[in-house]
């Protein structure tokens, strides 16, 4: 299961190392602050900041860390938020299966990434053994 992440306008980017519990605070605090910036709405930004602390955390547990590129986005006037995760870990062998509620590898709930998903408008994911994972999310802001 895959969704295409559309091409919109850069506004401004920043990339930051994610392998401990500090990153992900610290990138979690960063991905508040461009959704502020953006003029997202409360629900929005903790939609924003709830997704990303999910991907962040399962990069740590399954990638062995890796990083998060936040770019501000805009399109026809509408500010937007793309937070894209990348490691180098061993990959996810089954997307499909992975993006189910309920699933996890390693005991947990299972629904960070279905979650994920659930909380951004646009989700593009790709993994492999050789390449590990990356993961894109985009969230709009409504206002």
């Amino acid at each position: 299961m895959e969704e295409r992440v559309p091409m919109h306008a850069i506004l401004g980017n920043e990339m930051l190392s994610v392998s401990s519990e500090p990153d992900l605070i610290a990138v979690r605090n960063k991905a508040r602050l461009h959704a502020r910036a953006a003029g997202f709405g409360l629900t929005d930004e903790t939609k924003l900041v709830t997704a990303v602390s999910e991907l962040a955390r399962n990069m740590i547990s399954h990638g062995g860390g890796g990083q998060a590129l936040i770019e501000d986005l805009e399109q026809n006037g509408r500010q937007g938020i793309r937070v894209t995760f990348t490691d180098r870990g061993p990959g996810i062998a089954n997307i499909g299966q992975a993006m189910q509620d309920g699933y996890s590898s390693i005991n947990g709930l299972g629904l960070g990434l279905p979650g994920a998903r659930r909380l951004v408008h646009d989700f593009e994911i790709k993994s492999s053994a050789k390449e590990g994972t990356h993961i894109v999310i985009v969230r709009w802001n409504r206002c």
